[in-house]
């Protein structure tokens, strides 16, 4: 994947962090076709759309990727979805000669822009290394972690730690405003503490700018909670701090803030 003249790179899924993620792979010389769902001269395609419905009609759907692919190809598919339906593409894509690998990310519309995503991959591994080098250019943390859907599985375990950590978050800041101290700077002493977090870092700062534009929409991490506590009731695990979060978030949908950053939870308390 070293061949930057003779690999085309398919990209769909333009958003909040896809426009910057494609961006890279232009910036590395490849050439890139955006929104083309008609892939014969594409042999590696790349993903990234809202919710498992979107990734099921761009990868099932009339002109989707496993009918039309052509073998050889590889599917890259970074969107925040079920792991089974990780296992359904890959198991289609596969049967066509396709390798289909899953590979959310973390890291919001700033790793994007750095290229500094955390990028959790399943699939088989010999698909991992060969497409490794354009992974490379969109994240500083690619960890392969298994079979196919394990990917997805890794990133609900991501979900799942920011979910209660946000609400821990919010109420910092708004113990630390009821106190009548300057929150920004309690932040200069709890962020490098052991309270320390990524969205204590960089979405409380934020929070306290009146900056809810979203780096992750509300309605996506709905959509991702949703999907993480489906898969704990199949394995019978309680998750009570999700359950919670996931309400919290809700009420803030019902009031509109759907398309808000997930900073936006600082509302919750404000209004």
């Amino acid at each position: 994947m070293h061949n930057t003249d003779s690999t085309v790179i398919g990209f769909i899924g333009t958003g909040v962090m896809g426009k910057s993620m494609a961006g890279h792979l232009l910036d590395a010389g490849y050439h890139l076709v955006i929104y083309s769902r008609t892939k014969e001269k594409a042999n590696v395609i790349f993903t990234i759309v809202g919710y498992p419905v979107d990734v099921e009609e761009v990868y099932f759907g009339e002109n989707g990727l496993i009918p039309h692919g052509r073998e050889g190809s590889y599917l890259i598919d970074m969107t925040t979805s079920a792991p089974s339906l990780a296992v359904k593409i890959y198991e289609e894509a596969k049967r066509r000669g396709i390798q289909s690998i899953d590979a959310p990310v973390s890291g919001g519309d700033v790793g994007a822009k750095e290229a500094k995503l955390s990028i959790m991959v399943g699939g088989e591994k010999e698909a991992f290394e060969v497409v490794s080098p354009l992974l490379q250019l969109l994240g500083t943390n690619i960890v392969y972690q298994g079979k196919p859907g394990a990917g997805q599985h890794t990133k609900m375990c991501n979900q799942i730690a920011i979910a209660s950590n946000m609400i821990g978050v919010c109420e910092a800041v708004i113990y630390a405003e009821k106190a009548g101290l300057d929150p920004e700077t309690v932040l200069k002493s709890i962020t490098t503490g052991a309270a320390g977090s990524w969205s204590l870092s960089n979405l409380a700062p934020r929070m306290l700018k009146g900056n809810f534009e979203p780096g992750f929409y509300i309605k996506h991490f709905i959509k991702d909670m949703k999907i993480a506590l489906d898969e704990a009731e199949r394995m019978d695990m309680p998750v009570p701090g999700l359950a919670l979060a996931k309400s919290l978030y809700e009420q803030l949908a019902e009031n509109g803030e759907e398309d808000s950053g997930t900073q936006a939870l600082y509302k919750y308390w404000k209004n």
